[in-house]
């Protein structure tokens, strides 16, 4: 079976602000140095497993950078899957937390150690806690948007899963309980595409031309965009964000994305050289453009880099979680 293309880079000229173009390429070369670091970690033994986001931070990062982010119904709440490094980071965490819980340490800020790489949890942001198994998010997602509709305000509810997860129950029962007429609810709901569900091609599996088609038969306002280009993830998110806002109803948004290192360490972590490269295709329109020249960006990966390495040796010496700890944090603690 051949391997489905994905939608190419943009050529055309960039339409942010210099500034926020520096910010998103800064943020896309973090996250994307950090999983590379996740992924070392695993091959040298200090982590269990590993899966993340390489191939996505031109969409990732956008959505972290437009969330209103804080604590409470009067901000945005975000129910995310387990590629989701680059939102972090956008909303201000630092990587060494993401090196912790690939080492598993007791200093794991999001699970204790307790849980696998990717697997974020923070209250103070309102980042609900990743599941392993996929896609329950979006049947937990319509809760929180349910909370937010009746307290009033503008935070919206944002969740995030993968193509080859809409076809579990839960993504339908997200779709009926968004729309219902009777009460709309102000949630995004995001599937990022990356025409695979871990070794299964897409194009045997959809009998839809785009996932976002499904969103018709709920009279919910949706589209498809190009996730590979970060003005237009930018762009079309911020568009897409302010409608739920406003207008306090559901869109459904289908972004087709890369999956740069595979589906996992399951599948040998590897870089995929047929891939749209994001990354490399956003530093070309940088560079052609004059906002940044490569020596400037190949002074940040080095920066990074280094930054990585040596937060990954702190993680490394950090002691695990003892055997008395297995039962907290769970749904009933021992007292």
């Amino acid at each position: 079976m051949s391997r489905p293309r994905l939608i190419k880079e943009s050529s055309a000229p960039l339409q942010l602000d210099k500034e926020l173009l520096v910010r998103i390429h800064d943020l896309m070369v973090k996250t994307r140095v950090l999983e590379e670091r996740l992924i070392q970690m695993y091959k040298q033994g200090h982590g269990y497993f590993w899966i993340g986001g390489p191939g996505e931070e031109a969409f990732n990062v956008p959505l972290g950078l437009l969330m209103k982010k804080g604590q409470g119904p009067e901000y945005d709440y975000l129910h995310a899957h387990y590629r989701q490094s680059g939102t972090l980071l956008a909303l201000g965490e630092e990587p060494i937390g993401a090196l912790r819980q690939m080492k598993n340490t007791a200093s794991d800020p999001y699970s204790g150690g307790r849980n696998f790489a990717g697997h974020f949890s923070l209250r103070k942001y309102n980042v609900a806690p990743v599941s392993s198994p996929i896609e329950v998010q979006y049947a937990i997602a319509p809760g929180t948007a349910m909370m937010q509709k009746r307290v009033g305000g503008d935070g919206i509810t944002i969740v995030t899963g993968g193509d080859a997860g809409t076809a579990e129950g839960d993504f339908a029962s997200c779709l009926v309980w968004s729309s219902r007429p009777a009460n709309p609810l102000p949630i995004l709901i995001i599937v990022t595409n990356n025409k695979w569900g871990i070794s299964t091609s897409a194009e045997g599996q959809h009998g839809e031309p785009r996932v976002s088609e499904r969103g018709k038969a709920f009279n919910i306002r949706s589209k498809t965009i190009n996730g590979n280009d970060p003005v237009e993830a930018y762009q079309e998110l911020k568009e897409a964000m302010e409608y739920v806002r406003t207008e306090r109803k559901p869109f459904l948004l289908e972004a087709n994305v890369s999956r740069l290192y595979g589906h996992s360490s399951a599948s040998g972590a590897n870089y995929v050289s047929e891939e749209v490269d994001c990354l490399k295709n956003f530093e070309a329109r940088l560079e052609q453009d004059g906002v940044l020249t490569r020596q400037q960006m190949d002074e940040l990966r080095n920066r990074y880099t280094e930054d990585m390495a040596a937060a990954a040796r702190i993680a490394r010496d950090e002691p695990l979680p003892g055997p008395e700890t297995i039962w907290k944090h769970i749904f009933a603690e021992d007292k």
